[in-house]
Order: structure tokens, then C-alpha cells, then sequence
């Protein structure tokens, strides 16, 4: 148990389902890397990273202290994080999976500052991501370890980077393939109700966990 962090691994399966899961973040790198190319993908990718670095940021202040001072806060903290995962997961299997439209903007005429910039603030002023590193971070803690501060920023770390990782790969491979499939939105349609389930499972696993 490394800084105190537990269940690593199911943390990054966590991270990396959420982050292949259709989004709003996914939409908008897809969007700027078909209309202006791989470069300006991986910055839009860079912008929805540092808009959730500052979410890590708020949850390292916000809940550190809390943390280490009262086991009931982090059991309330822990309820709360299940609700929202099931509730995340419902939502993932009863919502109908819109097919994206990457012809909208195409007359825009953003620079890559822009595109960086527009990343940052469309996470920043995201609730669902505030709430996420808020409540689903704390699970993966010893309630015991004198490191909170320091595990609840290398958990945030871990998860930009993981994200970073997937939506790149993500931009790449669609860039290149997407003329040579017609069924992809049932593909990422069957992808979002599974992670839903998933979600599901790990809501009530850390319910039950001790």
C-alpha cells in the first residue's frame, strides 16, 4: 500500500472505463481532431486535463484535513461517492447514445490557444467532474494514512495521465479508421452500457467494503 492509496488497480479500471465512455470531453477532442487534425486533438486533450487538475487541486484542499480528523465524514463521503457511481451508472444504461455531429463547427476558425482554453473551462465549469473527485477519490484512502493530501493528488495524477493516454489513442485511432466502419455508434453504445454495469458493481463493492 503505497502513500496509503488502496485498490490501485481497481481505481485505474475505474478511471480508464470512464474516460472511453462517450462525453462531453471525448466529443470535443474528437471534434477538433477531425476538423483540424491530430496536433490540435492532443491540445484539446491537454485543455480537458488541466481543467481536471484543477478539480484534483480543489478535492486535495477541500478534504485532506477532513480526512485524517473524523472517520465519520469519510464514511459520510464514502456513501455519497456510492450513490453517485450508481446513480452514474443508471444513467449510463438508460440514456440513449447520441451520434455525434463533427460537422457543426466546421466554418470555426479557432487558434490552438483558443482550443486549449475552451478545454480548460469546459471541465472547470463541469459539476459532474467536481463531484467525482470529490467523492470517488477518498475511496481509494486508508482512512489511517497520514499522507492524505499527498495520495488524494498522486490519485488525481494517475487519472489525468490515464486520461490522457486513452483520448489520444482514442483521437488517433478514430482519425484513421472512422471512414471504415459505419457501426461505431453501436460500438460505443454497447461500450456505455457496460462501463454503466461496471459502475454499478463498484458502487455497491466499496458499499460493502470495511
Amino acid at each position: 500500500m503505497l502513500l496509503g492509496i488502496t485498490d490501485l488497480y481497481i481505481f485505474i479500471i475505474t478511471g480508464l472505463l470512464l474516460n472511453i465512455t462517450p462525453g462531453t470531453d471525448m466529443l470535443y477532442i474528437l471534434s477538433n481532431t477531425f476538423q483540424k487534425g491530430f496536433k490540435v486533438g492532443v491540445i484539446a486533450t491537454l485543455g480537458i486535463c488541466v481543467g481536471c487538475l484543477f478539480h484534483v487541486f480543489f478535492a486535495v484542499v477541500g478534504l485532506s484535513a477532513l480526512l485524517q480528523s473524523s472517520q465519520t465524514a469519510f464514511l459520510i463521503v464514502k456513501y455519497i461517492g456510492v450513490i453517485y457511481l450508481v446513480y452514474l451508472g443508471f444513467c449510463m444504461i438508460l440514456s440513449k447514445n447520441k451520434k455525434m455531429n463533427f460537422e457543426e463547427s466546421k466554418n470555426l476558425s479557432m487558434n490552438k490557444v483558443k482550443v486549449f482554453t475552451t478545454g480548460v473551462l469546459i471541465n472547470i465549469f463541469n459539476p459532474k467532474i467536481a463531484i467525482f473527485f470529490i467523492t470517488f477519490l477518498p475511496q481509494f484512502i486508508d482512512t489511517n494514512s497520514s499522507n492524505s493530501s499527498i495520495s488524494l493528488f498522486v490519485l488525481g495524477l494517475i487519472f489525468i495521465l490515464f486520461g490522457f493516454l486513452v483520448n489520444v489513442i482514442i483521437a488517433y485511432t478514430s482519425l484513421h479508421l472512422s471512414n471504415k466502419f459505419s457501426f461505431k455508434n453501436d460500438i460505443s453504445n454497447i461500450i456505455q452500457k457496460f462501463t454503466g454495469v461496471l459502475f454499478i458493481g463498484f458502487g455497491f463493492k466499496l458499499a460493502l467494503e470495511k
